[in-house]
Order: C-alpha cells, then sequence, then structure tokens
C-alpha cells in the first residue's frame, strides 16, 4: 500500500508557472502506475496527465499537452507535475493517484487505488 501527499500548489497570474510533487510514503513506488488529475470548481474530476512505471510513457490531456510536464524519480518516490503558461481554466485542485493493478484507460478514476488529498491551484490576474 501507498499514501500520496500533494504540494506545491499556490495562485499565480495567468502566463506562470508551477510545480507539484507528489510523494509517496511506503515501499516499491517503481511498480506503481502514476495518474495526475484536477478538479476545478463546479466541475467533475478529469485526468490530465500518466506516467507509466515500467516503460516511462506518458500521456496528456489535450487540455494540458504542451503545457505541463510530468516525470517522477523512483529513487525518491516522488512524482511531479510541472505546470507552464498557466491560464485561469487551470484553477482546481490537483490530485496525483497510484495504481497497482494494470491500467487500461488512464483518464478514469477508477483505475487508480490510491489517491492523495490534493493541493490548490489558483490562476487568476
Amino acid at each position: 500500500q501507498v499514501q500520496l501527499a500533494e504540494s506545491g500548489g499556490g495562485s499565480v497570474h495567468p502566463g506562470g508557472s508551477l510545480k507539484l510533487s507528489c510523494a509517496a510514503s511506503g515501499s516499491n513506488f517503481e511498480t506503481y502506475d502514476i495518474g495526475w488529475f484536477r478538479q476545478a470548481p463546479g466541475k467533475e474530476r478529469e485526468g490530465i496527465s500518466y506516467f507509466t512505471r515500467s516503460s516511462g510513457t506518458t500521456f496528456y490531456s489535450d487540455s494540458v499537452k504542451g503545457r505541463f510536464t510530468v516525470s517522477r524519480r523512483n529513487a525518491e518516490n516522488t512524482a511531479w507535475l510541472q505546470l507552464d503558461s498557466l491560464k485561469p481554466e487551470d484553477t482546481g485542485v490537483y490530485y496525483c493517484a497510484a495504481s497497482r493493478t494494470r491500467i487500461a484507460t488512464w483518464y478514469w478514476e477508477s483505475q487508480y487505488e490510491f489517491w492523495g488529498h490534493g493541493t490548490m491551484v489558483t490562476v487568476s490576474e
């Protein structure tokens, strides 16, 4: 089992950047696929990025592709999500999630067994 804790959220102006961290406690971090989700005010949670455990393949939603970058370092039990060129519509609570089992559809919440509590990102003038 793994516990996840996000950090790094905050308030920025449009065009700004943030780097979110997802720290995992427990063992065998390298055996988990990691997903990033966000929930905007009044909206459902959506999958925005995914990093496989083995091949290092990454996926992004169309809404963040080219602006966000996901990474991980298994030796540090940490994953990151770099947020660049932020827009007001990026405002929301950002979550990292982990799955021990192989994921078929990375942006489905139900595919992940473990979740952090989230970190808030606010983009405004």
